[in-house]
């Protein structure tokens, strides 16, 4: 039987490199133009269904879109089984809604101020077509609905609208609805006074006959309000938000914890890992970043700035202090330096949506990770290689901490991480794929495309199947120079689809294959 499925996985052609191209740009830049701190991206996420995307950025705000091309040219489900052709329309995206999410405070007791960037967006499950997503800063996490309600509007009223008096119209005023007490003859107590509100001049002679309002509703608007916050439960900066399979539950991570909360309940957590020694001399690694399992509502992983991914699973222990499994690349003999610790910090993890491999990110390299095999990689994949005779120089300009992000595509058959430049790098991870692609985040995604190598790097490991790639690119990315103030750290994969969503600066870029 292992035979014939292993002749049959031989049979298989190899994967085929995808066609990148452009799709749309959301707050694109003129030449020139300045960018505010504040409109910096630095979160993006897709929910899991592709119908939406929301964005954070510095100045506190999330921005939604919604994707058009389903809604506008998909049709009923007659005339699709009429049509003889797939339907090969790539995703495309309008804007929805915005609002502030976070804004800036300041900690007295230590004397901190807590700016309002936006660390990290989730998307939790919708309910009678509303939207819920977490978002937080670096101390509060905050559960937010977004609904369409309508606006109602009084009409067909006797009164012409145009000799009311005053500043009050009520033909073309909302309704709110909240309880107004009434007194006799129909006047309007005003809260904010004790007047009554008599705005209309009744016609000489009367009204001939008396018609009732009639309460219409002609638009919709996005209404979004804050259901839960989620305080006062971290003393280090958070990094990492993640929710639960089970939909009741999140967790938030920041340098030395990790939290479990109860979407419903926001004044108690519980910690489950710990990793704060008790003299704060003997610290040596801090956690990067924590990631639920995308189907096993019980088990989690959580990387180190020492490199390493540690599986726990929440049956075992209230306190995960011991890890189910752990992941991490030993160290080739001699190759130790003064940047080695530095580079081998982990600043992202995500799990393949069906939870078998895990990616995570380091300063140099991308790497895919089995959980059934822990005793290395699966593959290892070069991101800017060309970057390791600068880094005393990306040292001194604190480049060197610059924490990019990854992702998987939907089937787990490609990866995708960022770089400087404004550059994103796609490989793919097949058994025999030799796919790496460079594309810049502009209209024009391939303008700097870097020779892909005929054949992949193998590893000597034959223990761990490491497959590197990656290390065949010129200093110069094919003469354009490297710039390390315009770097590429936030992108998403859309679930379903190939098709990809990243952030330069306050531009929102999507490429679609």
């Amino acid at each position: 039987m292992n035979e014939a499925s292993a002749s049959a996985a031989a049979a298989q052609p190899p994967q085929q490199q995808l066609d990148w191209k452009f799709s749309q740009v959301f707050g694109e830049r003129t030449a020139g133009e300045e960018v505010q701190e504040v409109d910096i991206i630095s979160a993006i996420e897709f929910d899991k269904s592709g119908d939406h995307l929301a964005t954070g950025d510095r100045g506190g705000r999330v921005v939604l879109f919604e994707r058009t091309d389903t809604k506008e040219n998909g049709g009923s489900r007659k005339d699709l089984e009429k049509t003889d052709y797939p339907t090969s329309k790539h995703p495309e995206f309008r804007y929805k809604t915005e609002f502030q999410s976070h804004e800036p405070e300041f900690d007295y007791l230590k004397s901190l101020e807590i700016e309002e960037k936006i660390n990290k967006i989730r998307w939790c499950q919708t309910c009678n077509g509303a939207l819920f997503l977490l978002s937080t800063n670096d101390k509060t996490i905050k559960f937010w609905k977004v609904q369409e309600k309508k606006i109602k509007k009084i009409a067909s009223m006797n009164m012409d609208p145009s000799k009311v008096v005053g500043k009050n119209n009520i033909a073309s005023s909302s309704v709110s609805s909240s309880t107004n007490s009434y007194l006799a003859n129909g006047g309007l107590k005003d809260k904010s006074s004790t007047n009554l509100i008599n705005d209309f001049k009744f016609p000489s002679g009367g009204i001939a006959s008396l018609r009732l309002p009639v309460v219409t509703y002609n638009e919709t608007s996005l209404v979004p309000r804050c259901r839960r916050v989620y305080a006062h439960a971290h003393d280090y900066h958070i990094n990492s938000i993640s929710n639960n399979s089970d939909g009741e539950t999140f967790i938030s991570a920041d340098d030395l914890r990790i939290n479990l909360w109860n979407l419903e309940i926001s004044n108690q957590s519980f910690n489950i890992v710990d990793v704060k020694p008790a003299n704060m001399e003997d610290l040596t690694e801090v956690i990067t970043c924590a990631e639920f399992h995308p189907t096993n509502c019980s088990t989690l992983a959580y990387s180190s700035s020492k490199g390493s991914i540690r599986l726990i699973d929440l049956r075992q222990s209230a306190l995960c202090d011991k890890h189910s499994k752990l992941f991490e690349e030993q160290e080739a003999p001699g190759s130790r330096s003064f940047f080695t610790e530095i580079i081998a910090s982990i600043s992202d993890i995500k799990f393949g949506r069906d939870g078998r491999y895990i990616l995570s990110r380091d300063y140099m390299t991308l790497k895919l990770w089995d959980i059934n095999m822990d005793s290395g990689p699966v593959s290892t994949f070069q991101v800017h290689e060309h970057l390791r005779p600068r880094l005393c120089d990306l040292y001194e300009n604190d480049s060197i901490f610059d924490k990019f992000e990854c992702c998987l595509s939907g089937d787990s058959q490609r990866v995708a991480t960022g770089s400087y430049s404004n550059l994103f790098r796609v490989f793919g991870c097949g058994p025999d794929s030799t796919e790496e692609t460079t594309l810049e985040a502009s209209k024009n995604p391939m303008r700097r495309q870097v020779q892909t190598p005929s054949r992949p790097m193998r590893s000597l490991s034959s223990i761990t199947r490491a497959v590197r790639r990656g290390g065949g690119e010129s200093p110069d990315e094919n003469g354009n120079s490297f710039d390390s103030t315009t770097k590429l750290l936030h992108l998403a994969w859309h679930p379903t689809e190939n098709s990809i969503a990243c952030a330069a600066a306050n531009s929102l870029y999507m490429y679609y294959a």
